[in-house]
């Protein structure tokens, strides 16, 4: 759990690195296009408030905190791909966050997680109850 928490604030904590950069690069006038730069900026740091959450939750023990982490995996993935069709010093970061993606979604998917966590899979909350119908003629007796 701790691991697949580290992995989600690093990325998490990547987007806000990138995106103060992109501010920077935007406000310093260092960039092609400044409103753009500025625009993209201000994007990543409020889409690294995701990421940041869920490893929050993930650290104590929140089971609503693996949605959001395995979302940011999944489109983390996309990211990486077009970082390793590039033909520049991205095709290293794509490799690292393909890796990383990779690793939080197995860690994140793990069966000690999801127990960790409280999750239960489709039609498990059944099973540990009884039906309806027998809590009923229960009380009868």
């Amino acid at each position: 759990m701790t691991y697949a928490a580290a992995l989600v604030a690093l990325e998490g904590l990547a987007l806000v690195v990138a995106g103060l950069w992109m501010l920077v690069l935007g406000v310093a006038g260092n960039s092609d296009d400044r409103q753009q730069a500025v625009t993209g900026g201000i994007t990543l740091v409020v889409l690294a408030l995701l990421p940041l959450l869920a490893a929050r939750g993930l650290l104590t023990l929140r089971s609503w905190s693996r949605g959001p982490a395995v979302i940011t995996q999944i489109m983390a993935l996309p990211v990486a791909y077009n970082l390793l069709q590039a033909d520049s010093v991205a095709i290293p970061a794509g490799i690292v966050l393909g890796v990383v993606a990779i690793a939080a979604l197995v860690l994140l998917i793990n069966r000690e997680t999801t127990r960790a966590l409280g999750i239960r899979g489709p039609g498990r909350a059944q099973d540990e109850e009884p039906p309806a119908g027998q809590q009923r003629s229960a009380g009868r007796k």
